[in-house]
């Protein structure tokens, strides 16, 4: 096999459908992390196919600086959606060039270089989004990356206060935290965050990437927190498992974000199947499905497998289940003995992020499932 940087797992995936998977042999698993957070809409569901699959059989591509209705029609969908005043959009390819497209803009618009993100902290593996990222292992052997950069502890209000001054460009936070391990923002955070940044004149970029489109039981995690950014950032769920990034900003951003550009900024297909996505969401209240599944998951697991574990944390349907032991320990006998796909938040949290159109039968599974492997 030629192919390298992904470690492959024993599973090879065939077709999906709604919460579920299936292997080549058509053993069913229950997905609840192996699509990280990238099919809020289900796999395969009937409405973005048909969006994708009309707009692929009229236009494939044309460069994003001539018009097509698919593109602007997303341009539209994504301000009607947007928390607050953020109704300019630029259009990528992925969470990694968004929150990319982010720093460059808000360093521009602001004249200046510093930015200050949060331990524990994941933005991505580009050289100025890794550059943001906390954990030293995803920076091994690419440094030197982007200068520039400062950490603070996430959560800590006062800290930031302190970091933030008027060289700051921007601070770049995720409303929770889902690499480092779904810590959730503690009350209060992000609008003191708000007001540091308002203070010296510095963007506050949320990377919602993982916590958008409803993934928390809202359809952005910062409206919770009555919060809105300068810029936002999107992708993983944006076209149920298309690749497709965005940055959200305010108009300050927008109009001095200097010079630049993407061959494949909002292909016509990609920005289809993104429409048909943010349509079903807000038609079928996915959001409100993740909140009230959510809640009903916690409360299941706390009953099921609380003495057994530190915590269990999160809101909506982006959960982390802090085991005692390695949680990568637990992945293996989930998929191969109850056919339920997970994924790890760091070595201690056993994370889930299923499709947000699970039933409460889908929970219950894998309640039972996470009790008989945790014992």
């Amino acid at each position: 096999m030629t192919g390298f940087v992904f470690s492959e797992k024993p599973i090879r995936i065939a077709r999906g459908a709604g919460p579920h998977l299936y292997d080549e042999s058509g053993t069913e698993y229950l997905d609840f992390g192996a699509s990280y957070a990238v099919t809020p809409t289900g796999h395969c569901h009937p409405d973005v196919v048909a969006a994708a699959t009309d707009q692929l059989e009229r236009l494939m591509y044309v460069q994003g600086s001539y018009p097509v209705d698919a593109r602007d029609d997303l341009y539209d969908r994504l301000a009607a959606c947007a928390p607050g005043d953020l109704d300019y959009t630029w259009l990528c390819n992925s969470g990694t060039e968004a929150n990319e497209a982010a720093l460059k803009f808000a360093r521009h618009a602001t004249g200046d270089s510093k930015v200050v993100a949060a331990t524990q902290s994941f933005h991505g593996r580009t050289m100025g989004s890794l550059a943001a990222t906390w954990k030293g292992k995803y920076k091994q052997g690419f440094e030197p990356l982007a200068g520039g950069f400062e950490f603070v502890e996430y959560g800590d209000a006062e800290a930031m206060a302190a970091a933030v001054d008027d060289d700051t460009a921007a601070v770049l936070l995720e409303p929770m935290q889902g690499e480092g391990g779904i810590n959730p923002a503690p009350d209060g955070y992000l609008a003191a965050v708000r007001e540091a940044c308002d203070d010296h004149g510095a963007a506050l970029i949320l990377d919602e990437i993982q916590t958008g489109l409803g993934r928390t039981g809202t359809m952005w995690a910062c409206e919770s927190h009555d919060v809105v950014p300068d810029v936002l950032t999107t992708a993983k769920g944006l076209a149920s498992g298309l690749p497709v990034g965005a940055t959200l900003c305010r108009e300050w951003v927008a109009e001095d974000a200097g010079n630049h550009g993407s061959t494949f900024s909002g292909g016509p297909v990609v920005s289809a199947a993104a429409a048909a996505t943010l349509d079903v969401i807000e038609r079928e209240d996915l959001a409100g499905r993740a909140a009230s599944m959510g809640d009903y998951l916690v409360s299941e697991l706390d009953a099921a497998v609380g003495e057994d574990v530190r915590d269990v944390r999160g809101e909506g349907l982006m959960l982390g289940v802090e085991v005692r032991r390695g949680a990568n320990r637990l992945l293996p006998k989930l998929a191969m003995n109850h056919q339920i796909l997970a994924l790890p938040a760091g070595r201690t949290v056993l994370r889930l992020l299923p499709p947000l159109v699970v039933e409460r039968e889908h929970c219950d599974a894998v309640v039972e499932a996470v009790a008989e492997v945790m014992g």
